[in-house]
């Protein structure tokens, strides 16, 4: 059952977007983490991170470790190009539910080969994909475009809850739809 989108008035929530980057010309972009309470920014962090790097993770951590929050909404677990965030990783770190929430399918077959071609740590950067496997759930809300989602550390009717009390302007919910506009407008 879905609840009602005033259900979790308060419930602290970050989302975590990176910014803009031309692949082979720009070498760090941002990543922006904005904490949300009942639909209002209450804090925002900007780290830099390297485009391809492996430094995801730990800025991450970094940024979450001073905020209360209840949840970490992700937009998908590859950041500027393939600096992949471990979301088993932040969930063990912090004991707190991560929702990985992207638009498309995530096909892992195709991430897979995009990795064997381009990198030589491959391997190390294909071992997220794998932990977190699939299939994601194909979610959708009247009137909205499907999402698919992937929940570390919830059920996911809780997620489902969540993401539905969450978006007010689209699919997308409000704490990812406004790190994203951060992130891009600072890169």
């Amino acid at each position: 059952m879905i609840m009602p989108r005033n259900a979790f008035p308060n419930l602290p929530m970050v989302g975590v977007e990176d910014g803009s980057f031309q692949k082979g010309i720009t070498i760090k972009t941002v990543l922006a983490a904005v904490l949300f309470r009942n639909l209002h920014i209450e804090d925002v962090k900007v780290k830099k991170i390297t485009v391809d790097g492996f430094e995801a993770t730990e800025r991450l951590k970094e940024m979450l470790s001073s905020w209360n929050f209840e949840a970490v909404l992700l937009a998908g677990i590859s950041f500027a190009g393939f600096n992949v965030i471990d979301p088993i990783l932040i969930h063990e770190e912090f004991n707190k539910p991560v929702i990985i929430i992207t638009r498309t399918k995530p096909n892992n077959k195709a991430v897979k080969k995009a990795l064997e071609k381009h990198f030589e740590d491959w391997k190390r950067r294909f071992e997220v994909f794998e932990k977190i496997g699939l299939p994601y759930e194909r979610l959708s809300f009247a009137g909205k475009s499907p999402v698919y989602v992937k929940a570390i550390g919830a059920s996911f009717n809780w997620t489902c809850t969540i993401i539905h009390g969450s978006s007010i302007l689209g699919p997308v919910p409000e704490p990812l739809r406004v790190a994203r506009l951060i992130a891009r407008g600072l890169s």
